[in-house]
């Protein structure tokens, strides 16, 4: 327990919204629909292992439940295992977490709960993901060439830039609409400086299938979940009225 709440106070330092609630970008929708879609959980488990396993950990995910949405253990074994060779380990980062933090400046935070634990006042934890990872630009003031949007100044630089290609944030200066004597900087679009392997509408669709994993693997038997309460539902409602029946025979003659 101990060890999960170290992991979640990693993860709200590290990938913290943007601005607050009141204001500030609004963040895109999540397409739920890849949550019911087998191929887009399997294509994000792939590129969360090719991608983002190099720096973060799922510490609390075992390539095994990869089972659960489909993939065989003989899959698994072929193309998710490059840090072990044992299917029942844990998904651990390939960087030394001191090397790491030197880089960075902070450990790359476990991301087994990360899209629980983003959900806020602008919308889920796979809507701020779905936002951030598509609101990458480059910056050449910061350290690692990356500004993000959804999170300015952000540390990490942008892991799926050669899916996206290199892109500039444009700005432009308008009036403070609330306070006419000073000006602000609006984003006014992106400009496509170098090309990515994806277009942007493939980019989007890779994003969303990364997220989907990243949202399923934060709670593997979510969907279980769902299914099992709508009979719980079903059932209460019925016993509902069994009972409340049942009342009224027993108190029918009662004066």
């Amino acid at each position: 327990m101990k060890k999960l709440i170290v992991s979640l106070v990693a993860a709200l330092s590290f990938l913290v919204p943007a601005f607050a609630s009141e204001g500030g970008m609004v963040w895109d929708r999540f397409p739920v629909e890849k949550m019911n879609d087998v191929a887009s959980l399997q294509n994000g488990a792939k590129l969360f292992v090719n991608y983002c396993l190099n720096c973060h950990s799922a510490a609390y995910m075992r390539y095994n439940r990869l089972r659960d949405i489909g993939l065989s253990e003989d899959q698994v074994k072929k193309n998710m295992l490059f840090a072990t060779d044992k299917v029942g380990e844990t998904m651990k980062a390939a960087i030394d977490p001191r090397q790491a933090k030197e880089w960075f400046g902070a450990t790359p935070p476990d991301l087994t709960v990360i899209a629980r634990s983003r959900a806020g006042a602008g919308g889920t934890g796979a809507d701020y993901l779905y936002t951030y990872l598509r609101t990458y630009y480059r910056d050449e003031t910061r350290p690692t060439g990356w500004n993000n949007l959804a999170f300015p100044n952000v540390g990490m630089p942008h892991a799926l830039w050669e899916l996206q290609g290199a892109r500039i944030a444009k700005f432009a200066e308008e009036t403070d609409p609330h306070d006419h004597s000073k000006k602000v900087h609006v984003f006014a679009g992106f400009e496509q400086v170098q090309p990515g392997k994806l277009s942007a509408l493939e980019y989007d669709n890779a994003v969303a299938d990364l997220v989907a994993y990243l949202q399923w693997m934060g709670e593997p038997e979510q969907e279980h979940r769902v299914r099992l309460g709508v009979w719980v539902l079903l059932f209460l409602g019925l016993f509902t009225v069994i009972a409340w029946r049942l009342n009224a025979a027993y108190w029918k003659d009662v004066k």
